[in-house]
């Protein structure tokens, strides 16, 4: 079904869909991709692209190979990476980050719907499996994608239900002595030219002073490579979740990157049995969008 929008989905093989608006390809997700152990094969979205075509994530960086457009992640769980990459480690020479033997991977499933309305919906269940191949946690992840004016925008939900037998405790280098690299969960990496772009939130707040701070929205401003145009991330940050240590993880240099934290400075324990919720919703509109568009924007929002 197509709607009114031009909103369609097209699902060609058992490893990505694209949907598309307008005559635009809004983005992919790619759900079962064959990625290096190394990088944590894992469901993401990549390229997303505005309403004007243009890209506003980058895929494999050669800083980040494990950086993958916009995607669901955790870089310490107990011990485990489920993000790629090495691990930071309190103590360890150098730089800290140490390669070690415990990349997971988040694998795919099923998709219990797939569906074109007023608006897409997916529903998709994704099993977190450790190094050694145990399933710490069983993942009920939904998303549904709707198209405004000059924007559209993704609803991300996800339910994390700890199977392991035993608590798991979410955290990031900053809980294990980084500072200020307080990473964990739904994490956004944008195209290189975003880099020194706008970084906006609640109460005036602006640029890197975000960092580790809380706030119940925050924007990023990038200007595009080769078409003279800007591009607005705004991502927001559900009431209802109920996140201690939440805080944005942010950064504009050396590149740009946007993370509502689950554990930022503080573990996040989640007992044998429970599962934790959270929801964010992403807006990915043409232009810059100034304080007052955003706030705007905020003001009407609806969940």
């Amino acid at each position: 079904m197509t709607t009114a929008d031009g909103l369609s989905v097209a699902r060609d093989n058992d490893v990505e869909f694209a949907v598309s608006a307008r005559g635009v390809e809004l983005f992919r997700y790619v759900y079962a991709a064959d990625l290096p152990r190394f990088e944590c094969p894992s469901p993401y979205f990549h390229p997303l692209r505005t309403l004007a075509g243009d890209v506003v994530t980058a895929n494999r960086p050669n800083d980040h190979r494990w950086h993958k457009g916009l995607a669901m992640t955790a870089s310490h769980v107990s011990g485990q990476n489920f993000w790629g990459g090495g691990t930071y480690v309190r103590g360890a020479p150098g730089s800290g980050y140490v390669d070690l033997p415990n990349v997971g991977s988040l694998r795919h499933r099923e998709f219990s719907e797939l569906t074109v309305t007023d608006r897409l919906r997916v529903a998709e269940s994704v099993d977190w499996i450790s190094s050694d191949g145990q399933k710490w946690i069983e993942e009920s992840r939904t998303f549904e994608v709707a198209v405004a004016d000059d924007s559209w925008s993704i609803d991300f939900a996800t339910v994390l239900r700890n199977v392991r037998g035993t608590e798991l405790e979410f955290g990031s280098p900053t809980v294990f002595g980084r500072e200020l690299a307080g990473y964990c969960g739904f994490f956004w990496r944008g195209p290189r030219s975003f880099t020194g772009g706008a970084v906006y939130a609640s109460d005036g707040r602006c640029g890197q002073e975000l960092m580790g701070a809380a706030s119940p929205w925050l924007a990023y401003v990038g200007e595009h490579d080769e078409v003279d145009h800007h591009s607005t991330l705004l991502f927001l940050d559900h009431p209802a979740n109920n996140v201690p240590s939440g805080r944005w993880f942010v950064r504009s240099t050396p590149f740009p990157a946007v993370n509502p934290s689950l554990a930022f400075f503080e573990p996040l324990l989640l007992p044998a049995g429970d599962a934790l919720s959270v929801r964010y919703r992403v807006v990915i509109a043409d232009g810059a969008w100034d304080r007052d568009a955003l706030e705007s924007y905020v003001r009407g929002v609806r969940w």
